[in-house]
């Protein structure tokens, strides 16, 4: 395995362009340390970029506390060159409407922006704006930034960060408009296989298991590995694979780290009842909360659960 410390990432990629929440995850983990930065058009294209060997590593979306989980980067990671996580950032997120110079807010008639970023401003835009067509760009930042630039931009406002409408110079005409005043979203930063981070004690792990078959009680079978082992998943989302109707995979995020004996036993038992199972990285949570092994899972228990059987086979 290529060693893959935080010292030796110095050149990431992220979805750009400069302005969008994805960079600020990106600035608030660099923070100061040597990073070039390299904003890519979509998420496909920063984890594309990263397979190619032309980054070290990528910084991409992955949840939102309102949206869910992000397609676009839970199909890219689930299929393709295998790549690893290796650290997450959490960003609060804060709304603007922005506009050219003279734009007034009832004058506006479409407004472009990202897909999760629409999501999360319906509630204010069927209130001011009830008119308005949705235009869907790659970005934020890119919507701010295409607006800005005059004649190809097909609506009269975009839904960005504050930050991005102050780098192209746009007017601000609506702040804090998302519907949820405490929405965060959730960023991982991505790399090629390498040495894993050291377990911390507070720290979350990610998989994608394929099924074997489709059959009643499978998903229960998968589960079961979690809870008899008592790994808490912190998100469960299902993800259509592509090769036929009603074929889906699952993309799991859970407590612990792969050095852990619990979750250690947890992939072993997925690895036998499971067609395949991806591993995307154990990493330290960005929040810090430490996990607390329940009694009968700590691995003083399972080391000695395995002597007192290697004491009855001897």
């Amino acid at each position: 395995m290529t060693p893959r410390t935080p010292d030796e990432l110095t050149r990431i990629a992220y979805l750009g362009p400069q302005g969008t929440f994805c960079e600020m995850a990106l600035n608030s983990w660099a923070g100061e340390r040597a990073v070039e930065r390299v904003p890519q058009p979509s998420v496909p294209a920063a984890l594309g970029a990263l397979r190619a060997g032309e980054v070290d590593a990528a910084m991409v979306p992955i949840e939102n506390s309102v949206e869910g989980g992000v397609s676009a980067t839970l199909d890219a990671l689930a299929s393709g060159e295998p790549l690893v996580i290796i650290g997450e950032v959490l960003v609060p997120i804060t709304f603007v409407l922005c506009a050219r110079d003279g734009m007034a807010l009832p004058a506006v008639r479409a407004v472009g922006t990202h897909s999760h970023a629409w999501a999360q401003v319906r509630g204010w835009m069927a209130a001011h704006l009830p008119d308005a067509v949705y235009v869907p760009t790659l970005s934020t930042a890119g919507a701010a930034e295409d607006l800005a630039g005059g004649t190809e931009a097909v609506y009269d406002a975009a839904v960005c960060a504050p930050v991005a409408a102050t780098n192209v110079g746009l007017s601000v005409i609506a702040s804090d408009i998302g519907d949820n005043k405490t929405a965060v979203t959730r960023f991982a930063l991505v790399t090629r296989p390498g040495t894993l981070p050291e377990p911390t004690g507070a720290d979350k792990t990610t998989v994608v298991l394929y099924q074997q078959t489709d059959r009643a009680g499978g998903l229960l079978e998968l589960l079961e590995q979690f809870a008899v082992r008592g790994v808490n998943m912190t998100r469960l989302e299902s993800r259509p694979t592509g090769e036929a109707m009603g074929s889906y995979c699952f993309s799991i995020d859970f407590e612990g780290h792969v050095r852990d004996a619990r979750v250690g036993e947890t992939l072993m038992g997925l690895r036998r009842v499971c067609a395949d199972v991806r591993f995307l990285g154990s990493y330290p949570r960005a929040d810090g909360v430490a996990t607390e092994a329940r009694e009968g899972t700590t691995d003083r228990d399972f080391a000695e659960a395995r002597s007192w059987l290697e004491d009855l086979r001897a």
